[in-house]
């Protein structure tokens, strides 16, 4: 499943092994209409292969690189040995959230009620070019719905995606978090810490909170979808409570917990 026509040299790929011989094996590429590809017996493994059986079975699904493209001879070269187990999880990690995304678009198209054809050109390759793939373009829609406006698709498409993936996609939230100690001497000093404590919490909302642990220490956290907005609320959260006692005989110390 990709959205180019053509597979780039050191790409990953999924592939299938179809035909295995004692010097390699033909495969086809599962993400590109079962183009066909081989992997040579001494790209493998790393050390001296006897048997290639030992390592490869037919209708075996595997993470290869691209080693080598020869587009005269409609040629493509694999390699199993340059893939680490890093890079083999994070491409099977990848091909499922895109396999997803796929069944969720063709629920998109179902219903707008056009062909696969008309939306894909449409809405599906803007998505795609904008964002880099489709399910990280369904994830920036959960996080901010703004971002189909710019599309050029009739607006009930938009409106009809935006319903699609809400319904669909869940981003875990992470949440940052700290302790708050304040402390304030003046004689109108515990109105005026309820007061910062007031002010940080309608920062976040919903997603932040504050917790007392007993004087003078209170614990700030947040949540979001990212930890650039979390920690953006705690700092306005900090923000709100310095500028509460600022020209006050007191304290104000944040300390942050490690992530």
């Amino acid at each position: 499943m990709s959205f180019k026509d053509e597979p780039e040299l050191d790409e990953f790929v999924i592939a299938t092994v179809k035909k295995i011989f004692p010097y390699g094996a033909f495969c086809t590429l599962d993400e590109y209409d079962g183009k066909e590809a081989f992997l040579h017996v001494s790209e493998v493994a790393p050390r001296w292969i006897k048997n290639i059986h030992e390592f490869l079975k037919e209708d075996q699904k595997i993470v290869a690189r691209i080693l080598r493209i020869v587009p005269e001879k409609n040629q493509i070269d694999l390699s199993l040995k340059r893939v680490s187990e890093a890079d083999r999880r994070r491409k099977i990690e990848d091909y499922r959230r895109e396999k997803r995304a796929m069944k969720l678009f063709e629920i998109v198209e179902s219903r707008i009620g056009k062909p696969h054809a008309e939306v894909w050109r449409g809405m599906g390759e803007e998505l795609v070019e904008k964002f880099g793939n489709l399910y990280s373009a369904f994830e920036e829609i959960v996080r901010d719905k703004s971002c189909v406006d710019s599309l050029k698709a009739p607006e009930e498409w938009k409106r009809v995606l935006v319903e699609v993936v809400g319904e669909s996609i869940r981003i875990p939230q992470v949440r940052v978090s700290g302790t708050l100690s304040l402390m304030c001497r003046e004689p109108d000093g515990v109105e005026v810490v309820k007061t910062a404590l007031s002010n940080a919490r309608s920062v976040g909302g919903e997603s932040s909170e504050i917790i007392y642990l007993g004087a003078p220490k209170y614990r700030l956290s947040a949540r979001a979808m990212d930890y650039k907005k979390a920690e953006r609320i705690i700092d306005g959260m900090v923000e709100k409570v310095k500028e509460c006692m600022k020209g006050k005989d007191g304290v104000v110390k944040f300390e942050r917990d490690e992530k």
